[in-house]
């Protein structure tokens, strides 16, 4: 769908239109979803973001400067409504394991394998922490483009191009300089050397 036809749709559906607003829904209701697993919030918490979102165009379709741009406008709403979300939980971690919940009794030692898995899981924290760290510190632009690559499901690259603004064929190669740059911090980080494939 070109920029005009995407116009076209908030302009129709500031105008009441209800299909329009359904397609622009199917349209870009992946990006939104994309966005929110980026900042890997909660299911439920995902959802909330999720809906009020769409509730801010809602509330603010009439209003945007470039109804060819609602994409981008899209995702920026729904990354400060997950940082809002963020800061609202503080340091709570929502889980669905209520295993995790029941307090699990210590008799004896622990088994090799359980020190392996312990082990195992603080390398996997250390280095999420790492990568998280390195991510940081790239451009704004790469920190967004890979943030939303990084969604699981992943967003189809039309999706990705209509929500950032970005042209179709640059994603691609802008992914693979974002992602050595990221290589590349965190080598600096641990203090190796840069990978060279």
């Amino acid at each position: 769908m070109d920029p005009g036809e995407v116009g076209q749709l908030v302009t129709s559906a500031a105008s009441g239109d209800a299909t329009a607003w359904q397609e622009l829904a199917e349209r870009f209701s992946g990006l939104v979803w994309s966005v929110t697993r980026a900042f890997r919030l909660g299911n439920a918490d995902a959802a909330d973001v999720f809906q009020t979102t769409w509730l801010r165009l809602a509330e603010n379709i009439g209003r945007i400067e470039q109804p060819d741009r609602v994409g981008a406008w899209l995702a920026t709403a729904a990354r400060r409504e997950c940082l809002q979300s963020l800061r609202a939980s503080g340091r709570t971690l929502p889980t669905d394991d209520m295993d995790r919940l029941e307090p699990t009794p210590v008799t004896g030692n622990p088994t090799e394998e359980m020190v392996l898995a312990a082990e195992q899981e603080r390398e996997d924290a250390d280095r999420a922490a790492l990568v998280w760290q390195a991510l940081d510190r790239l451009s704004a632009r790469c920190r967004e483009l890979l943030r939303v690559l990084m969604a699981s499901p992943p967003p189809s690259y039309a999706e990705i191009a209509a929500g950032l603004g970005v042209p179709l064929g640059s994603i691609g190669p802008t992914r693979a300089r974002c992602l050595q740059r990221l290589r590349e911090e965190v080598a600096g980080i641990t203090g190796g050397a840069s990978s060279s494939n």
